[in-house]
């Protein structure tokens, strides 16, 4: 048992990020592969999934170069969730995915409520909203829009069941990613055959699913030759990245809460019962635990938006950066550490690509509020860092509103490795906010922890977890704390007030922008 190993796979937005665990859970080596996304007009975002493919082959490849094949007892995977990955009947792709941050489908989202019948008769039959970046929505745009393509359609994967079906010629998906299509019902953990009648998607398209730890298949004989690995080797159903990361933040407690800053940010809840969710303003997903579930809420830019000033504003940062052999971001993150807490009045709406929580517009445009003359680079870098924050918290609100007690903050993603930024949480939560060993690795952990837990090498994932430690804690200083409530206070009325001037610049920017523009995300 000790020579055993197991391989975890997150399909990220930005960079595809393979893990090798030893039998106690410990990262042996880690192979990150970054690549774009395009965005062919505002509002839109697309990969092509073949991208994913040629990251993930490469990495195994490398990581698995020295090792025995019969080490490796187990692939977990992990990938970003909503993402629309259309099959023909020969399974090759139609075309690029719709990814989860893609809000074309805005309008089809209403259709959907007239059809249903409103609000409450679709949270009856899923307990979720229809949000732009699901993937009903973009079901139906196809449909509209490419009827080309959407004659083809055979069937409909997530992001990393695309990467399951390379590995192992088989098709399917597990709870927690299904529940993020928005045609899932996830009190019952089935999908909703009278939401798919009444939308006139065919039920066959969807894919068959089963909770995460479930051994779903074996490396196929091609695909071993391809990657040197055995065809013993067992795949693991996983889950979507969003509620992996708890398992791998080590943050599933009841009395705990997931907050991730990566390209996007999110909150999670994990609950022991299917929570009711009558305004519609969170998302309600299947945990990757057995008979538990999640609540979260999601902002569609987190560390995308550091990532846009660096690629816009931040070429000093990238140059030293670069003669340094340093981070950009930290440099701006010292920076922004010039300024003081608010930013001197300044605010930053991080809403680049629309928004989803608490506020699902995807006209929403990303804004500064209180530019004046004394206001530096530092407070535009810090009033970034805040508004990344701010909205978080802001989908804390809703979804913590109906929780009881005060929960731990577990920081997680590429942002928790900014001192900064722990720190504006800490104060702007008004809690303690801890950061575990790996948490920029939290979704791919995961998947590595789950995948033994589906093969022997642990009896659950409590057991799986318990390795993972805390590595830094941060507390909110009082003082603080005050100025950035009535900031808060501030921010949150800026959404309300700018919300019809943003569908007025929608108006604007509908047209076609170069369709080699990229990005991604920190």
């Amino acid at each position: 048992m000790d020579g055993e190993m197991v391989l975890a796979i997150d399909v990220g937005t930005t960079n595809s990020k393979t893990l090798l665990l030893d039998c106690r859970g410990r990262i042996l080596a880690k192979r990150i592969i970054d690549y774009p996304f395009s965005i062919p007009e505002v509002g839109w975002a697309e990969q092509d999934p073949e991208i994913w493919w040629a990251a993930v082959k490469s990495s195994i490849q490398h990581l698995v170069a020295d090792r025995q094949k019969n080490d490796i007892r187990a692939i977990g995977l992990s990938g970003q969730m909503h993402g629309l990955v259309a099959l023909d009947k020969d399974r090759k792709v139609l075309r690029p995915a719709m990814l989860w941050n893609d809000q074309r489908a805005g309008r089809h989202c209403q259709d959907i409520y007239r059809l249903v019948g409103g609000r409450e008769k679709l949270l009856s039959l899923t307990n979720n909203p229809m949000l732009p970046g699901y993937t009903g929505g973009k079901i139906l745009w196809l449909r509209d829009n490419e009827p080309a393509v959407f004659a083809k359609i055979d069937k409909v994967l997530l992001p990393k069941d695309f990467i399951r079906y390379k590995l192992t010629e088989t098709l399917g998906t597990d709870f927690s990613d299904a529940s993020g299509t928005g045609l899932f019902d996830v009190r019952h953990r089935a999908w909703s055959g009278e939401l798919l009648s009444i939308l006139g998607i065919p039920a066959e398209w969807l894919v068959s699913c089963c909770q995460a730890t479930e051994v779903v298949g074996t490396v196929s004989r091609l695909a071993a030759q391809d990657l040197g690995l055995s065809e013993n080797t067992r795949v693991i159903a996983g889950g979507g990245d969003a509620v992996v990361q708890t398992i791998g933040a080590g943050a599933a407690a009841e009395d705990e809460m997931l907050a991730v800053i990566g390209t996007g940010g999110n909150i999670t809840l994990s609950m022991p019962v299917c929570p009711r969710n009558p305004d519609s303003t969170t998302q309600v997903f299947c945990h990757v635990l057995p008979e538990k579930w999640v609540a979260m809420g999601v902002t569609l830019n987190a560390g995308n938006s550091l990532k846009w000033f660096l690629e816009a504003l931040g070429a000093e940062e990238k140059a030293q950066a670069m003669a340094a052999a340093g981070n950009a971001f930290e440099l701006l993150a010292r920076e922004a550490e010039k300024s003081s807490p608010s930013a001197g009045g300044l605010f930053f709406l991080p809403y680049l690509q629309g928004e989803r929580s608490p506020h699902t517009d995807p006209h929403a445009r990303g804004c500064f509020i209180g530019l004046n003359l004394r206001s530096g680079k530092a407070d535009i870098v810090r009033s970034i860092m805040e508004g990344v924050v701010f909205s978080l918290y802001d989908v804390f609100l809703h979804i913590g509103s109906r929780e009881k007690g005060q929960r731990k903050v577990i920081l997680s993603g590429g942002g928790a490795e900014s001192r900064l930024w722990r720190k504006i949480m800490a104060d702007v939560f008004a809690a303690e906010v801890v950061t575990r060993d790996n948490s920029q690795d939290a979704s791919a952990l995961g998947a590595g922890l789950l995948a033994g837990v589906g093969v022997g090498l642990w009896k659950d994932v409590s057991e799986a977890a318990e390795g993972i430690k805390a590595c830094g804690k941060e507390m909110p200083d009082l003082e603080t704390t005050a100025v950035y409530a009535k900031a808060f206070d501030i921010y949150r009325e800026l959404y309300a007030r700018l919300a019809p001037a943003f569908r007025h610049i929608a108006t604007l920017d509908r047209g076609k922008i170069r369709g080699d523009r990229c990005a991604s995300g920190a």
